[in-house]
């Protein structure tokens, strides 16, 4: 399959979200092998904004945005099947996000993941962001677990209407 194939579609119903999230996630046991932060996963990502990859009307990939600030969306989580890796999907969802972003009047975008240095699966999710142009911000060595240190990127998306603060 090749990105050309594949098609984006925003997700609108709760039912839909937590399906495709489900389906994912549960496919990726290296990146998200916690049970109980996957089903933390699904289940807030159904209110949020949702955009899932397909190919011949199957989902591969979905990405979700929390709002974190007026000025700040995050990407909550992000999953492609391992067989699509490597292939312009998660740069494709990503462009469907930094849209949105933009047109909501974000500054900003974040995102968190596992520090470098502690497991190859996510040395690959570290490169894949700083090839999106996000910078390390911070390192939360104990928000989830000392063997999972939280890495917080960040990326300026810049706004010509930047959020006003008294």
């Amino acid at each position: 399959m090749t990105a050309k194939s594949a098609f984006i579609r925003y997700i609108e119903t709760t039912e839909e979200k937590t399906f495709i999230a489900s389906h994912i996630l549960s496919q990726l046991p290296d990146w998200f092998g916690i049970p109980e932060s996957t089903l933390e996963y699904v289940k807030n990502c159904a209110d949020m904004p949702f955009w899932a990859m397909f190919i011949d009307d199957k989902a591969i990939g979905f990405i979700s945005l929390k709002e974190t600030s007026a000025a700040t969306a995050e990407i909550y989580v992000m999953g492609i099947l391992e067989k699509y890796h490597g292939q312009g999907f998660g740069r494709m969802l990503w462009n469907q996000f930094l849209a949105f972003a933009r047109q909501s009047h974000y500054e900003y975008i974040q995102v968190k993941t596992v520090k470098k240095g502690y497991y190859q699966e996510y040395d690959k999710t570290n490169a894949f962001y700083e090839a999106l142009g996000f910078r390390e911000f911070e390192c939360l060595p104990t928000l989830w677990a000392e063997a999972n240190p939280c890495q917080i990127y960040v990326q300026f998306i810049g706004n010509d209407n930047p959020v006003q603060t008294s």
